[in-house]
């Protein structure tokens, strides 16, 4: 009755570690210049529309001080694991052709047997 679970610690949480730095160089220093160009239009447009373009040009500004841009980090996976499902389409593919080669060379020798064609009598 006086069973305890055991509670295995958690070193870090997502806010805790920073992702890695995915942005870097002409492309960090365009996110910053448009957003601060975003950020600043947007105020001196006002309304809704003016505080759409500030919360953009807020993302955009986080993304060239941080470095690190989540959309792009979520497309380098999918198309990392896009990859790795072609090398495995291309594997399966080649032991397709290693399979067809034995099968026919399989078939080759059982045909080549002559009492294959020409069976014993009485039988």
């Amino acid at each position: 009755m006086n069973e305890l679970k055991r509670v295995e610690r958690i070193n870090s949480t997502p806010f805790q570690t920073q992702p890695t730095q995915n942005v870097q160089g002409w492309e960090r220093i365009g996110s910053l210049a448009g957003g601060v160009v975003m950020v600043g239009k947007g105020l001196r447009r006002g309304g809704v529309f003016g505080l759409i373009q500030v919360a953009l040009g807020g993302v955009a500004l986080a993304r060239g001080i941080t470095g690190h841009s989540s959309a792009k980090s979520f497309l380098e996976k999918s198309r990392q694991d896009l990859d790795n499902v072609r090398a495995k389409i291309e594997r399966a593919g080649e032991d397709l052709k290693t399979l067809k080669a034995n099968a026919e060379a399989a078939t080759h020798t059982a045909t080549a047997n002559d009492s294959l064609k020409s069976p014993k009598a009485g039988a």
